[in-house]
């Protein structure tokens, strides 16, 4: 059995973000993968099963990356203006310095036959203890959980992407979306 290669995987999983962003999920196939990683067919299949079992696992890692980012920065006691802006910076930071790995996560996440077996992640669970954290201590409001992300992370997103607005004007739009989250959210 051949031996796996950390930098061969990481071109492996670079090649199909790259992929899955021009072709879609059922126009990248195993053989595309494989000539833009630059390996044999076989090569991948040392690394991942089959496609979807490679799909899931590359999107589950990258969730996972983003989750990680999003809670690096918060630490025990920081008050509640505090930590919805580090959330809500961390997400915007993450978006921009990595737009393809985010494309394709959130690609992934809209398509329920390949997200489906990614369910239990440890980072989704883990800002879900977050916020009941947040909402026991009485920092913000006791709305269900998924309505809080979604005030929490679906604004950002769309400035983060925002191809029609200057840095600058994104920095100020993304100021005032903290301001308007915190007060909808705050007790």
């Amino acid at each position: 059995m051949r031996k796996k290669d950390d930098e061969k995987e990481k071109k492996i999983k670079e090649a199909v973000i790259k992929l899955i962003l021009q072709e879609g999920f059922y126009g990248t196939s195993i053989s595309k993968i494989a000539k833009e990683a630059g390996v044999s067919p076989a090569t991948v299949y040392i690394y991942f099963d089959n496609k979807e079992i490679m799909f899931q696992d590359i999107y589950r890692e990258y969730s996972e990356e983003i989750y990680n980012y999003l809670l690096n920065n918060v630490h025990q006691g920081m008050g509640g203006q505090q930590l919805i802006e580090i959330l809500v910076r961390s997400y915007y930071n993450y978006i921009r310095e990595n737009k393809e790995i985010f494309n394709f996560v959130d690609q992934f996440s809209n398509c329920p036959s390949l997200a489906s077996g990614c369910l239990e992640m440890q980072g989704i669970c883990n800002i879900n203890n977050l916020i009941v954290e947040m909402k026991n201590n009485r920092i913000i409001k006791d709305y269900n959980n998924d309505n809080l992300l979604a005030i929490l992370f679906c604004p950002v997103k769309e400035i983060a992407v925002n191809k029609n607005k200057s840095e600058a004007e994104m920095v100020e739009l993304l100021q005032e979306m903290i301001k308007i989250i915190q007060n909808a959210l705050l007790i």
